[in-house]
């Protein structure tokens, strides 16, 4: 962890010769600090020593940090340890704006308080509402939430309230506010308690981010890990600049040339995810989509198979390029440009975690130049070219144009499925059109 530390370094003013080196010495309380130990939390991060402090004081906190800087403890710590003195039922809520960080808030919950026995529940749309209300009937000590399905069970879901509430968390605020999701969080500010302890996380403040600030946080405290856009140290940036109709060619390519690596690589669009993946399945690779068009349970499963390196290769769209915490990805590739600056900066930010190192690879197409342009003038840096062999390429376009042809047959196919079933079918058993007839009945059955 210490690359964050050194990294966040440079904009503060203050001298770091007394840093605490331990969560003890932040004040985290015994059992907290062993269950910090089992997860393998050695040294608190550079977010963790400003705000756990602060937080465990009782003060508000508005917390300015990147993804990959280890906020889920620094604010799930002093919640635990406040449980601890003061043990209650719906006790507090985590808001996020996406399931997939939901999901994982949860499990961070559920570790670090699995030895003081914490419950928590996950309230996010895409899962049956009637399950969701017998869990939240059972009165758990934490609930992680997006917006739009907990104002739904506030007002729908007999018996429940939050008038209890003791905490608030607002996780990536930015992305909560971006997403319009302002109705759903000024209806929740209205029926939870005007007195309790409010967190505030963003990775950038901006005006709508200053107004949530005022309407929901009491003389807060800022911790700032860093005052300016910055990608980490230890991330190797590349660019290639490629005439858009080879782009196929060159991710193949980069697959075999970094083979043995994990990857992860961001489309502009659900459906572009979908045909990369099913491209690259018939050319023998292990990739796998996660977008916003498939069913919830299909999305976990996705990550949970890279997770458990089952999976080499990820396609996300910008939905999975925030907070989720995925361990091992050693090289994100940008097959699509991002078109807003800043979400490179959170895609990029999947690998190079945790102190260790990584690379990124941006595709650059006659059509990006200038969205690439804003990209290095954001982050302050001109970036190398990725070193390439053009004719090693160009041997693979016929490969490469002959599963473009099976990949579009089969997007055509679970079309053609998903109007007349309205089945929701990720491909993950898809088995490629030589075969579908076999293949369709055998597919419906796993499903």
């Amino acid at each position: 962890m210490a690359a964050g530390e050194e990294e966040g370094a440079a904009a503060e003013p203050e001298p770091a010769a007394e840093e605490p080196r331990s969560f003890k010495d932040l004040g985290v309380t015994d059992v907290l600090c062993e269950a910090c130990d089992q997860l393998g939390w050695k040294v608190p991060t550079k977010i963790q020593v400003e705000a756990i402090p602060v937080a465990l004081q009782g003060r508000d906190v508005i917390g300015l940090a990147e993804t990959g800087s280890g906020k889920t403890g620094a604010f799930a710590l002093p919640i635990l340890q406040a449980l601890l003195e003061t043990p209650q039922r719906l006790f507090a809520l985590v808001l996020t704006p996406t399931r997939e960080l939901a999901f994982q808030i949860s499990e961070q919950f559920e570790a670090l308080g699995s030895s003081i026995g914490v419950q928590s529940t996950v309230i996010v749309g895409g899962i049956d509402t009637m399950s969701q209300s017998l869990a939240l009937a059972k009165k758990p000590h934490v609930i992680i939430a997006t917006p739009g399905r907990l104002v739904d069970h506030l007002e729908n879901t007999k018996g429940f309230n939050l008038r209890a509430l003791k905490f608030l968390v607002m996780d990536e605020a930015d992305r909560i506010l971006n997403m319009d999701f302002e109705t759903e969080v000024d209806k929740i500010l209205k029926v939870i308690p005007r007195d309790r302890k409010t967190f505030l996380f963003s990775a950038t403040m901006t005006k709508k981010v200053q107004k949530l600030q005022r309407a929901a946080l009491k003389n807060p405290v800022k911790c700032a890990v860093s005052s300016k856009y910055q990608t980490v140290e230890k991330l190797q940036q590349y660019y290639i600049f490629i005439p858009s109709k080879f782009k196929d060619s060159y991710l193949v390519y980069i697959l075999n040339e970094l083979a043995g690596n994990s990857f992860m690589i961001f489309c502009s669009t659900c459906n572009n995810t979908q045909r990369t993946a099913l491209l690259l399945r018939n050319l023998g690779f292990t990739a796998i989509p996660l977008h916003g068009q498939m069913s919830q349970n299909k999305r976990l499963g996705s990550l949970n198979k890279f997770k458990a390196k089952a999976r080499s290769i990820l396609l996300a769209t910008d939905v999975a390029s925030r907070g989720l915490d995925i361990p091992h990805v050693d090289v994100v590739i940008n097959f699509d440009i991002p078109t807003h600056s800043k979400d490179y900066i959170h895609r990029v930010g999947r690998t190079a975690r945790a102190g260790r190192s990584g690379k990124s690879i941006t595709f650059v197409t006659q059509y990006d130049v200038e969205l690439f342009q804003r990209i290095e003038h954001l982050i302050g840096k001109k970036l190398p070219a990725f070193p390439m062999q053009e004719e090693e390429v160009m041997m693979l376009t016929e490969r490469v144009a002959e599963a473009q042809r099976f990949a579009r047959m089969e997007l055509r196919e679970q079309g053609e499925k998903k109007r007349s079933r309205n089945d929701d079918d990720d491909t993950e058993e898809a088995i490629g059109v030589r075969n579908k007839v076999a293949g369709g009945k055998k597919k419906k059955r796993k499903a």
